[in-house]
């Protein structure tokens, strides 16, 4: 009987259903290699995952490291600690995600593993990180470009970018997009007084970089100026951590009419809130590549995203972006776009192109095809 090859995913919090573009993208990644006949192990953190001993997930073995609760320690520290796991069970690749945990590529290749790293993003451009940590993440990208066995980017801008950079070359492979089938509107939509195709829905954790307070000043400014009265604001997601952000965004949502933080959502309960939306709004400063607008797109809904590269690259109208936090434009373009809703026709051809070219399993195929070159 042949040896399965494997591949050991390091630098997220972990997986099933954990918040993070990060964690998604290695959730559907992993799922896709076992049906294609990979053994695949997720390190995870775990003060993120239910479980805190190893167990299985779909096919997926999934083991719990130690990891500090901190914003500024846990990737590295937990990352230190996946890299002599790995010296030690030798998997036929290590893949590391994002560019905070890639600063810990030269130690893995020291020891011998062949080391795949995913540039996920421009973390240094997010707006909680301070001076030193912004340093120690370029340092990270520096140390994961140059060092890597083979380089992957989720966006072209990324490809183009470490070549000037580093005079390296990476491969683009984009995010894919999970779509699921919703069992009619679900409770979700009772639970928060949401009405079918009667609000905006914006998917995303609560961080300073995703601008939710944007939205929410936005939303305001529209219903105030009389447009669109009897629609609500649905902001899903939470934060990994207490912050004054998440402060400021919670108070923001109670002292506004008609704004609804419903918490993180998974399963039947987001593709519900996602399918019945009118409209996805993505306010945000940094992205690597927008998951949550691709999904929105792939459920057949308008979109409107700030007009930052990594949004822009998607390649919409000129009518779906926005100037980035210019909250009056992005008032009068909701209430635009709220007057000018997807016909079914539309929304099913929307839904068709994205499935054609964001599924799981050609991308998956597309990684590892990187992962064969080194084996």
């Amino acid at each position: 009987m042949t040896k399965r090859p494997k591949v050991m995913m390091l630098g997220l919090r972990g997986v099933p259903h954990v918040q993070g573009g990060v964690e998604k993208h290695v959730e559907e990644l992993a799922r896709v290699f076992v049906e294609k006949g990979w053994d695949v192990e997720v390190l995870g953190r775990k003060p993120y995952l239910t479980q805190k001993k190893p167990y299985q997930w779909e096919g997926v073995q999934v083991t719990p490291l130690w990891a500090p609760l901190s914003t500024k320690f846990e990737a590295i520290a937990h990352t230190f600690l996946g890299v002599l796991v790995a010296a030690i069970r030798r998997p036929d690749i290590l893949h590391i995600h994002a560019i905070g945990p890639a600063l810990l590529t030269p130690l893995a290749r020291l020891l011998g593993l062949k080391t795949v790293v995913t540039h996920h993003g421009f973390d240094y451009n997010r707006d909680k990180w301070g001076g030193l940590a912004r340093k120690m993440l370029k340092t990270g990208e520096w140390a994961g470009m140059r060092f890597a066995s083979e380089r992957i980017a989720v966006s072209r801008h990324i490809v183009e970018t470490m070549a000037e950079r580093y005079h390296v070359s990476a491969q683009f492979i984009p995010n894919g997009v999970t779509l699921r089938e919703s069992a009619g509107t679900s409770e979700v939509l009772q639970q928060f007084g949401l009405i079918e195709k009667q609000y905006v829905v914006m998917v995303a954790r609560i961080v300073p970089e995703k601008n939710q307070h944007d939205l929410i000043a936005a939303f305001a400014a529209m219903q105030a100026d009389g447009f669109h009265t009897d629609k609500k604001l649905a902001i899903v997601g939470a934060a990994d951590h207490q912050s004054p952000y998440v402060d400021q965004v919670k108070a923001l949502a109670a002292k506004t009419p008609n704004v609804m933080l419903t918490g993180m959502q998974r399963g039947d309960d987001l593709a519900a809130l996602y399918r019945n939306a009118a409209l996805f709004v993505l306010p945000s400063s940094h992205e690597g590549m927008p998951i949550a607008m691709m999904e929105a797109m792939g459920y057949g809904l308008p979109v409107l995203a700030s007009n930052i590269t990594a949004n822009l690259e998607v390649g919409l109208p000129e009518g779906d972006y926005f100037p980035l936090g210019d909250t009056q434009a992005l008032a009068r373009q909701m209430a635009v776009k709220l007057d000018q809703p997807f016909s079914p026709e539309q929304a099913k051809a929307q839904s068709a192109e994205v499935a054609a070219t964001y599924g799981w399993s050609g991308i998956a195929d597309q990684t590892l095809a990187v992962y064969q070159r080194l084996i």
